[in-house]
């Protein structure tokens, strides 16, 4: 058997068990909560970024990647498939995407006793069936003695070992079809998505197609779920959560019928995501729950990166689709607390270059002994297999082709902050009345002299004043801060050979 194949042999193999099924075989780790849904504690509380890799020999792994031998994973893949042979695995097929023609066959395959990541994964994806040949395949042992988690893009395999964290399981599957769809001359982006059918200045309800970028903690769900105060006949209708797989006219197909959520801090407040999260169909992974089977938000002594899966059709606001015929308005989500204002609007090339920056901050789902620092990562997307650069390119190119997708740099973080002063947070009432306003196509923009973009002069329901990062220092301070995150952006891009000239800060 070739050592790549997508066929595993084990000791007996689980087909396709139903949901209930793989509850029933992942009881041994659950805890019962008082909605009714089950709720289980991993080892690992988060990915392990520092341990995952792209295998040489086929595509080049990008700056920001780990390369691996091919004999190396050769080596490692032999002992596994060495060893599940005297192993119980469970195989879960599903599809990432629900689209006929832009559905991806995914087979998941893991050790029997970790059966509640093959139902979290089964929970989160659509139904497939196991006579077809899977487009991309998983092998999860998390027992293995270990950590490593490498990928091979030819072969469209990953092998997870080590871990017992779910989101090693999401991401290896969303992580291979994003790579996929940049295959087809697409692009797959690690983006929420969601319309807003709003009243446009000449009196005509339009539906507003928006995808939004931005890592986990910067407010990318939150806003993505939001309603915005809309009122029928104005409305929200929520796509997706995490990842979209835009093709070369704009068109943005959806990937998951489950949302991964953060729970930490959850209230009642947060109506859309703690209805969904109450639901007996939800189901946490370290989130605390008492013996009792009371659920708490608050406490994060198990980590603060407690998670929970929903069903997408438990979310309000959704309907029967996935996707979005068009992107029409493109949003970067930053968390930024200085200098960058709430708003701006930006050309393609600008775009394409904010798309490399991806400014934003760490959490604990990707670095907890970093959580809140500044970060960067490409495209918002600690996912990418192959050339940062080609990505950037891939965008660019798909923006200049479809010169009526709009693009935006949204600031969740506050203005003016420095050594002793908090400065002018920005609430979600200001984000989200952006975005409406964004929709509405409401505002008037100017230039900004120091960066390009536009900025806005005047937003309804938003006192800018407060906002203007020039009069929160004085001249001398604010030229010393815009210097400094100029050399920092133009230091950023120099790392990514290959980009168009284009993309760059001036």
């Amino acid at each position: 058997m070739e050592i790549f194949g997508r066929h595993l042999e084990a000791k007996s193999l689980i087909v396709n068990p139903d949901g209930e099924t793989l509850r029933l075989l992942a009881s041994h780790d659950e805890r019962r909560t008082v909605f009714g849904s089950p709720s289980y504690v991993s080892e690992a509380r988060n990915r392990s970024a520092g341990r995952t890799y792209i295998v040489e020999g086929g595509v080049e792994p990008g700056v920001q990647q780990q390369g691996l031998s091919l004999e190396r994973a050769e080596t490692v893949l032999k002992e596994v498939r060495a060893y599940l042979k005297d192993r119980e695995v469970i195989q879960v097929d599903r599809t990432v995407g629900d689209t006929p023609g832009h559905r991806l066959h995914g087979r998941l395959y893991i050790t029997k006793p970790y059966a509640r990541i093959a139902y979290m994964w089964h929970q989160s994806l659509f139904p497939a069936a196991a006579a077809e040949t899977p487009d991309m395949v998983s092998i999860f042992v998390p027992e293995w003695p270990e950590r490593l988690i490498f990928v091979h893009p030819g072969h469209r395999l990953t092998c997870i070992l080590g871990t017992d964290y779910f989101g090693e399981s999401k991401k290896s599957f969303l992580r291979m079809a994003m790579y996929i769809a940049k295959t087809r001359g697409g692009i797959g982006l690690h983006a929420g998505s969601k319309v807003l059918r709003v009243c446009q200045p000449e009196g005509v309800i339009r539906d507003v197609g928006f995808i939004l970028f931005g890592l986990s903690g910067t407010g990318k769900t939150t806003l993505t779920v939001h309603d915005h105060g809309l009122r029928e006949p104005e409305r929200v209708v929520i796509r997706q959560d995490d990842v979209v797989l835009m093709d070369a006219h704009g068109a943005c197909y959806g990937t998951e019928q489950g949302f991964y959520i953060k729970t930490e801090g959850l209230t009642p407040n947060q109506k859309v995501l703690y209805d969904a999260a109450v639901s007996p169909n939800a189901i946490f992974e370290n989130v605390t729950v008492a013996e009792d089977g009371l659920v708490d938000f608050v406490d994060d002594r198990l980590t603060t990166n407690g998670r929970g899966i929903i069903l997408r059709t438990e979310v309000a606001g959704t309907d029967d689709s996935i996707d979005l015929k068009r992107a029409d308005k493109v949003v970067f989500i930053t968390r930024r607390q200085d200098i960058v204002p709430p708003v701006a609007r930006l050309t393609p090339e600008q775009a394409a270059t904010y798309f490399m920056l991806g400014e934003s901050i760490e959490t604990s789902a990707g670095d907890p002994t970093k959580a809140g620092q500044a970060k960067r990562e490409v495209g918002t997307n600690p996912f990418i297999i192959g050339s940062e650069a080609e990505e950037g390119n891939r965008f660019l190119e798909i923006l200049r082709a479809n010169r009526d997708i709009e693009c935006f740099l949204l600031n969740t973080g506050s203005v003016g902050e420095r050594e002793g002063r908090a400065g002018e947070k920005i609430t979600i009432d200001i984000s989200t009345t952006i975005m409406k306003e964004i929709a509405r196509n409401s505002i008037n923009w100017t230039p900004d002299p120091n960066w390009g973009y536009e900025v806005p002069i005047a937003i309804p329901g938003v006192d800018l004043d407060r906002y203007t990062p020039s009069r929160q220092f004085t001249p001398a301070e604010y030229r010393v801060r815009i210097e400094t995150l100029r050399r920092e952006r133009q230091a950023w891009l120099a790392n990514f050979p290959g980009l168009d000239p284009a993309i760059r800060i001036d």
